[in-house]
């Protein structure tokens, strides 16, 4: 009852500040956490190889593994928590938790052949945007 309360998203403009504000602090912890682990690998080490990515993606898929299980032994999906934390922080954080969770979810309802889809078609799909992007825009100079 107390979440409910804390976390309220009774409308979309509610809902919209949550989401919001917790964009704001997942993006300060992808910033600081990106800033600390380049610290501590050094330039050099971190110039060659995306540690601080890697950081982020994958405390960001404990995360969402830690509040997705969390809601489970709830029994209920706090919606405005849901809102703050995992569409809001985590979302800020990084999307590659939603990747993972999703991807989970699919492979758990033992849809593999979506799974398997989904998962080459986000990392294929996504380099060749990537690289159209870059493309029109080199070529746009």
């Amino acid at each position: 009852m107390f979440l409910n309360t804390l976390f309220a998203a009774s409308s979309p403009l509610a809902a919209s500040a949550l989401v919001a504000s917790g964009g704001a602090i997942g993006a300060l912890g992808r910033y600081h956490l990106g800033r600390l682990v380049t610290q501590l690998v050094g330039p050099g080490p971190a110039s060659a190889f995306p540690w601080a990515t890697l950081a982020v993606n994958l405390a960001g898929c404990l995360a969402m593994g830690l509040l997705f299980g969390w809601f489970i032994r709830q029994g209920a999906t706090h919606e405005g928590a849901r809102l703050l934390l995992g569409v809001g922080i985590l979302g800020g954080f990084t999307t590659f938790s939603t990747f993972g969770l999703e991807l989970l979810v699919l492979l758990q309802r033992g849809a593999f052949v979506p799974a398997l889809t989904y998962a080459a078609a986000s990392l294929l799909a996504g380099l060749a945007a990537v690289f159209i992007g870059v493309a029109v825009m080199r070529g746009a100079a």
